[in-house]
């Protein structure tokens, strides 16, 4: 080899090795300059990069539930950091590709939906979350069941707490507490009769004398609401006709209003008062 050509080859290795000292150089410039940025001035600008989970399945050669693992542990971080004002813009997006990654894995449905209503108070995003998760794990009844604790609670939206808690208790391996839960969304959203006969059925098939004491304290509070409906309709139609009140129940029986004046469950009668117009149960069902 001639001098002429070494020369040449250590010419263009140097220059190789400067182009990579000063591209190392810029980079580390512009990471910098970056780094003094907000992040609020960068909407989004933390998790743009992600992409779906369908396609990081693929892309981690069978390494899939490790990057769930890692994407996991980092939303929980990124989530906690109270500084990214918009971190819940893709707060579904990015526990979809957990789930994407690792279906089975039960933690961050349930985690993802306590952050969707407890931080982002958006409990849609926290039933989106927990749908996928039953959707992918029907034999997971935890999900249903966190859906149905977060509409009874957090929206007072019975009739949304009866559907999941009915999906709930349906899945073998769900806890025996369930239906009542079911069953106490149905009296809250106002259909009693089925809530007299759903708690019925409680009563006549309770195990023990705790649940069976339970059911009958509620079919208690049934009754009553039914009864006391119905005498304080009477109540006000006697008044309006008579311009008062009466002075027992037994004249709503006299004039018409009613067939007869009904007892509670214990066959008790209810407390009226003739000054206020009051009617109410003797005891409360919970002191029965």
């Amino acid at each position: 080899m001639s001098k002429t050509s070494s020369s040449a080859k250590g010419s263009a290795a140097f220059l190789l090795a400067v182009f990579l000292v000063a591209s190392a150089a810029a980079f580390a410039a512009l990471k910098v300059h970056t780094d003094r940025i907000l992040r609020q001035k960068v909407p989004g600008s933390s998790v743009i990069y992600l992409p779906s989970g369908k396609f990081l399945k693929y892309a981690t050669f069978g390494y899939s539930a490790l990057a769930a693992d890692m994407v996991y542990l980092w939303a929980i971080q990124y989530y906690s950091t109270p500084t990214i004002d918009d971190r819940f813009d893709y707060l579904d997006h990015v526990f979809s590709i957990i789930s994407d990654l690792d279906p089975r894995y039960s933690d961050p449905y349930e985690v993802g939906a306590m952050i969707a209503v407890q931080e982002a108070r958006d409990p849609q995003a926290a039933f989106r979350i927990l749908d996928r998760g039953h959707e992918r794990n029907p034999d997971m009844w935890v999900f249903s069941f966190d859906a149905g604790h977060i509409a009874m609670m957090n929206l007072r939206d019975f009739e949304l707490a009866e559907k999941y808690f009915r999906i709930c208790m349906e899945i073998p391996g769900s806890p025996e507490f369930v239906p009542r839960l079911h069953a106490n969304a149905i009296f809250r959203k106002g259909d009693l009769q089925t809530s007299w006969e759903t708690w019925l059925e409680i009563y006549r098939a309770a195990p023990d004398d705790r649940t069976r004491k339970i059911a009958s304290n509620h079919l208690y509070n049934v009754k009553s609401t039914i009864d006391l409906g119905e005498i304080r309709k009477a109540l006000a139609a006697f008044r309006e006709r008579f311009g008062r009140w009466p002075e027992g129940l037994e004249a709503l029986v006299r004039t018409g209003l009613v067939t007869q004046v009904p007892r509670d469950l214990d066959g008790e009668d209810y407390v009226y008062d003739p000054e206020t117009g009051d009617v109410r149960t003797r005891i409360s069902p919970w002191r029965r």
